[in-house]
């Protein structure tokens, strides 16, 4: 992986997460020296049906790169991940860090027509902090006390104390702001947006169509007229369709079809991602509940070999933490490389000298090395007298199950974020809203958290997120295998996409075709 790469990324994530005030006029910088003309539809290939268009519930990565494309969020991040603004135009903090005050665009309408104002975020902040409403980034607003509107364009969140997080939290698609009068139910059967684009049509597990948003807000106007996301569930097909030309753009997780892609009609381009590839275990199941057991695991695994098998070496071996500005150190975790004798001395202190057994789930259709990497696992730890017992499940299901927390292991592909908190504490706190999924939290993880939210100086976060990655990593909560790539595949009608470390399709509203 490409030290110079992340090191330019690690630079600007540093600066984006400081809590101040920011301000823009015109928007989010989009220019991406797009020469194509305006126009055209575009087809991009997919694995995978989303599972929900109701984005405060998205974890598939298929959901979450259609819904980016609908909805507007506060704060957005630019292609280096620096956060700037979205639909507020500025924020201010108060000197002691308790007020956060956000001034919104005027002009704004979601794609049925009706105005955005600050009725509509009130609305959406407080209904995703309610419980009931299963939101899946409720704990990135574990700060916010209430959430007040003194005018039509501006919103006032009152914080029990700094949240240095907060601005980058704020910019991820489950914080999507939506209409007061629309519900989940209305929302799913016709998303409303003030995103670039808006839905046009959908054919269950066929195909997305999404048209140009005339109104959208920001300084570019998206430039096609419309985007189709066509699914076909095989990377390879998806290879053939592109070069058939009935699709322009795909991204690609396996990197032996990005190599055979690579050529002819098609570009490949290498992106090296926050995300990271991991073997879940939840604590709060059978044998897993002994740190001995899951350390006995960590132990019997050769990451990088994994990394080999599974990704042809694509990636690197990782700790926690992917955030360039924070990022795990993979060295400081008991056994680094994998340590037989080790594992075995862990079984034994267990009471499980003779082997455990973990039943895993794995994913099949949301990304393409996943059984690859649950065949090497079990591999890898049958020698170790632990049975990993795979089960197989189709993208939806898997990710029904994990979000129920409903699993022993589970083979996964987990986003990153550029901010630590926003990555994490809604896992491994105690009172974290995915904590079932985690299925790990202690008191002492619960204190860092809330130190790395209160602290702004970024020397001082560092030090208190390289304590948190030490607790996962010598408690084995899970066991964190690698980072990888995207491989973003284009004909050559297709200009202006920018592919980001974060894995967003937000660029498709600079993208043209000839």
């Amino acid at each position: 992986m490409s030290r110079g790469i992340f090191s330019a990324i690690g630079t600007a994530a540093a600066l984006s997460i400081a809590l101040t005030s920011c301000s823009s006029p015109s928007g989010p910088a989009t220019t991406t020296g797009a020469t194509g003309k305006a126009g055209g539809n575009l087809v991009v290939g997919v694995t995978s049906d989303p599972d929900t268009l109701f984005p405060w519930k998205a974890t598939q990565f298929q959901a979450v790169n259609v819904l980016q494309n609908i909805y507007g969020t506060l704060t957005e991040f630019d292609k280096d991940l620096n956060v700037v603004p979205g639909l507020a135009e500025s924020w201010e903090t108060s000197k002691d860090g308790r007020t956060l005050t956000l001034t919104l665009r005027q002009g704004v309408t979601y794609s049925d027509g009706s105005a955005f104002d600050s009725k509509d975020v009130t609305s959406s902040l407080n209904k995703i902090m309610e419980e009931s409403t299963a939101a899946v980034a409720r704990a990135s607003l574990s700060s916010v006390k209430s959430v007040d509107a003194p005018d039509a364009h501006t919103v006032v969140l009152k914080l029990s104390g700094p949240d240095a997080a907060l601005p980058a939290n704020l910019a991820t698609v489950n914080m999507a702001m939506l209409s007061s009068d629309d519900t989940e139910e209305k929302l799913n059967a016709a998303p409303n947006g003030t995103g670039p684009f808006a839905m046009k049509k959908r054919v269950a597990s066929q195909s997305i169509t999404l048209a140009r948003n005339d109104t959208y807000w920001g300084s570019e106007k998206p430039k096609l007229d419309g985007v189709e996301f066509r699914v076909i569930p095989d990377e390879s097909s998806i290879v053939s369709a592109m070069q058939s030309g009935n699709v322009q753009l795909a991204i690609f997780n396996d990197p032996l079809v990005a190599q055979t892609a690579q050529g002819g009609s098609i570009t490949i381009a290498k992106t090296p991602q926050l995300n990271y590839h991991a073997l879940q275990l939840n604590t709060r199941r059978g044998d897993l509940g002994d740190v001995n057991v899951r350390l006995a695991i960590q132990c019997a695994i050769d990451r990088k070999q994994v990394l080999d098998t599974a990704a042809l070496s694509e990636g690197e071996v990782t700790g926690p933490i992917t955030a360039p500005a924070f990022k795990s150190d993979p060295q400081q975790r008991p056994c680094p490389t994998r340590d037989l004798a080790k594992a075995a001395e862990y079984l034994g202190k267990a009471g499980k000298p003779g082997g455990v057994t973990v039943k895993a789930i794995v994913s099949q259709g949301e990304y393409a090395t996943s059984v690859n990497e649950g065949q090497n696992l079990k591999a890898q730890l049958a020698e170790a007298k632990i049975t990993l017992d795979l089960e197989v499940l189709e993208s939806g299901a898997f990710v029904d199950r994990w979000v129920a927390g409903d699993f022993e292991a589970a083979v996964a592909l987990n986003g990153g974020r550029p901010d630590p908190d926003g990555m994490y504490s809604r896992y491994f706190t105690s009172k974290g809203n995915l904590n079932k999924v985690a299925g790990y939290s202690s008191p002492e993880l619960d204190k860092l958290f809330a130190e790395g939210k209160a602290t702004t100086d970024q020397a001082a976060r560092k030090e208190i997120y390289g304590k948190v990655g030490a607790e996962l990593e010598n408690n084995a909560a899970w066991i964190w295998l690698f980072t990888g790539y995207t491989y973003t595949g284009t004909t050559a009608q297709v200009k202006g996409f920018v592919p980001m470390a974060s894995g967003s399709l937000q660029y498709l509203r600079t993208t043209t075709l000839n």
